[in-house]
């Protein structure tokens, strides 16, 4: 037990392999739950340029909606709503459709940032529409959103602990574990802040130089 917030070593070395434990569990919720984002943001970016208002009016209201509630409050509600289903792919699911909406927003502006030529020279070709997209626009406008993608990664592996709100047992919920053992909380957490910082920062070292290069 740590005692005037003095580090203990042996509480330290003790917590470690169940926070490598927990950050595999945050690691995959982040990754799926990138992977929901990436797909139903690029459809959401999609369904937003429909001409049709029955189409684009109810889904903004949607987007909105999960943009302007709280990521805490949608996963608890969520998980009261659907108990029978696992937690962690309640996390995944709510984390991926929370991000989706802002995503699709990032996309929009890479679609909008293809040259207009772009277009003109896919018409010109008498290209098929399902085509200019597939294989003229999209491959611009997903390269343009790299950077954008890959600072959402970042910002949803750093939201992780909100799953401790539904008994996720991720990194920070065995952090939570441990301190409520053993009444040492500064090195688990301490721990925790540590392994964060390990993962994302060389991601966002990554994300950077795509930034650079793109630019």
């Amino acid at each position: 037990m740590t005692e005037n917030g003095i580090w203990n070593w042996e509480h330290a070395w003790e917590v470690l392999p169940d926070l490598l434990e927990g950050l595999v569990v945050t690691i995959e919720a982040t990754v799926v739950g990138m992977a929901i984002a990436s797909i139903l943001g690029l459809f959401i970016a999609l369904a937003m340029r429909s001409p049709s208002r029955w189409v684009t009016i109810p889904l903004r209201f949607v987007v909105d909606f999960i943009r302007m509630t709280p990521l805490l409050v949608q996963l608890v509600f969520v998980w009261l709503l659907f108990s029978t289903i696992p937690t962690l792919v309640v996390g995944f699911t709510v984390l991926g459709v929370h991000y989706a909406t802002y995503m699709s927003e990032v996309y929009r502006a890479g679609i909008e940032a293809v040259p207009k030529g772009q277009w003109e020279a896919a018409t010109a070709l008498n290209l098929p529409k399902s085509r200019t997209w597939r294989a003229v626009i999209l491959p611009q406008a997903v390269r343009n959103t790299l950077p954008g993608l890959g600072n959402y990664a970042i910002s949803m592996f750093k939201e992780t602990p909100f799953l401790f709100a539904i008994s996720v047992v991720e990194m920070y919920t065995k952090a939570q574990q441990y301190g409520a053992l053993t009444f040492s909380y500064i090195e688990p957490l301490t721990l925790v802040g540590l392994l964060f910082l390990l993962v994302s920062y060389p991601t966002s070292l990554l994300v950077r130089r795509m930034e650079i290069r793109l630019a």
